[in-house]
């Protein structure tokens, strides 16, 4: 990961620091700043009682555990002498472990800051979509990793990877705003014409921060995973407002990551495979031939040699195919990588693109509705209105589970990834003002009783692709609790999922495919 010279070097020669424990655990280490700050212990023996009985200022504190900070000296790029570097390592609630450092110099003041994921890389890469109405919108806590790239899609500029920050939109707005501007008297003697279109797009940034350009939309894409804008239980009031989706890393992501595979082990994967880790390579004969129109048997898993999406090294991609009654068949897939535990499943459904989408609508009353088997596709939507959840396609991949299974992982995901408010009170520090906490804690618990079957509420899946499925009770007769209808996919699904450019239509006289009009 790539962070400023100065902390960078600083982290380099310190590493990471050890805990007492013998097998110290990513607990053990990082502690969020409010179980930090609770660490503090006043230096009472050292107050001084004055004639009203007060005390005189300043109060100090003693550390009564571990170091908080670690110092170490390190070279400042700018003078070549001395300085120093000070890191804290630390968790950010609801996010990951962090550290932060502070570079500073006594000799020639220079001085910078810059914030380091200390936890894993994620299993895929993350991509946020944020639009803001309103000027509080701008208050929004961000993470960027040092992988990340902000974008301001209305103006097409982007803020590269580089330095990681955590801040808030309005922070880094600022940021961009200062980089555009910087220069630019120069500019306007030697080039006016560069001054006048930087110009431009500055007054429009400006009206942005001030709340006369709103709305417009920020993106964040990171393929570490790392990244983050904080959401809030009221995004669901307006559409298309919050936005989070995860994509599998491309070869040239993984490798500008490190996880290129390692040469030791290369010996055991086939090259043909290295070079397509995301695709599932075609099943083979026993002479190394491919197998042409090969039909996968009812209740048949077959393995198939791949390479782990997470760590390059070989892995093998189960294979299932299962006929879903009154739907499809289906393939389910697998993949469980035994030398970095990278687990993952998907289900893929097959056959030609269809007219129409598919909405389906549930009116969940009782246990029996939760116990429904339920197919959601990685192009379906998901909406629960009552509990404000929405799931935007891609969020979850391809799911084969029941109504209370799919509710069952919106909520841990959230909980875990996210807002873990099962922790405790004091962990989460003072990142979280009592309004939000309260607000997310109704959030979960309304979640939590149309898990449990307290309450009734509404599931609607909507497919462009005509892939989900959820269970009729009644099948072949009407379920009175179960609404199907068909719907027009919208230009923006079409162009989305690639339909608007496909050439599906045979042109006769020349013999080839063309756009239908």
């Amino acid at each position: 990961m790539s962070v400023h010279s100065d902390t960078n070097h600083a982290a380099e020669s310190q590493g990471v620091v050890q805990a007492d424990s013998p097998h110290p655990t990513t607990n053990d280490v990082f502690d969020t700043i409010g179980q930090q700050v609770q660490k503090l212990e006043l230096k009472s023996n050292d107050r001084h009682e004055t004639e009203e009985g007060g005390t005189d200022e300043p109060e100090e504190y003693r550390w009564i555990g571990d170091k908080v900070v670690e110092k170490i000296e390190s070279l400042c790029m700018n003078c070549q002498q001395n300085g120093e570097t000070r890191m804290l390592l630390t968790k950010i609630p609801f996010f990951r472990e962090t550290i932060i450092m502070s570079f500073s110099c006594s000799h020639c003041g220079h001085s910078d800051t810059s914030i380091q994921n200390a936890g894993e890389i994620q299993e895929k890469g993350s991509k946020y979509l944020f639009t803001l109405h309103h000027p509080d919108d701008l208050e929004r806590s961000i993470i960027k990793s040092d992988e990340a790239i902000f974008r301001i899609e209305e103006l097409d500029i982007e803020m590269p990877a580089g330095s990681g920050q955590t801040t808030n939109i309005e922070g880094l707005l600022t940021k961009i705003l200062r980089d555009l501007e910087s220069g630019q008297k120069d500019r306007k003697e030697n080039f006016p014409d560069v001054f006048e279109k930087i110009d431009a797009i500055t007054q429009k940034l400006i009206d942005m921060m001030i709340g006369r350009g709103m709305p417009f939309t920020v993106a964040l894409n990171d393929p570490s995973g790392n990244s983050w804008i904080e959401p809030s239980v009221k995004d669901i009031e307006t559409k298309g407002k919050y936005f989070r989706s995860e994509y599998p890393r491309t070869a040239e992501q993984n490798a500008a990551l490190g996880l290129g595979q390692s040469s030791n082990s290369t010996d055991n994967v086939d090259s043909k495979v290295e070079t397509n880790a995301h695709m599932v390579p075609q099943v083979q004969a026993e002479d190394g031939d491919p197998l042409v129109d090969v039909d996968l048997y009812k209740d048949a898993v077959y393995s198939i040699e791949s390479s782990c999406p997470g760590c390059m090294k070989q892995a093998w991609i189960n294979l299932q195919s299962v006929n879903v009654p009154h739907f499809k068949e289906v393939i389910l897939s697998s993949l469980n990588c035994e030398h970095c535990g990278y687990r993952t499943n998907d289900v893929k459904t097959g056959g030609e693109v269809p007219e129409f989408g598919k909405r389906i609508t549930l009116h969940v009353k009782d246990s029996e509705d939760l116990s429904r088997d339920l197919l959601k596709s990685e192009n379906c939507t998901l909406l629960v209105p009552e509990c404000r959840v929405e799931i935007a396609p891609g969020t979850m991949g391809g799911r084969f589970t029941t109504v209370e299974g799919i509710l069952t992982q919106m909520r841990d995901d959230l909980q875990r990834d996210i807002f873990d408010t099962d922790r405790p009170k004091e962990e989460t520090g003072d990142s979280m003002s009592s309004e939000k906490r309260h607000e997310w804690e109704d959030f979960f618990t309304t979640l939590n009783n149309a898990i449990s079957g307290k309450m009734a509420f509404t599931l609607i899946m909507s497919d462009p692709l005509d892939n989900s499925y959820i269970q009729s009770l009644q099948a072949p007769d009407p379920d009175s609790k179960l609404v199907i209808e068909q719907y027009m996919r919208s230009e923006e699904e079409s162009e989305e999922l690639g339909l608007a450019e496909m050439k599906t239509k045979l042109n006769e006289e020349t013999g080839e495919y063309e756009q239908e009009t």
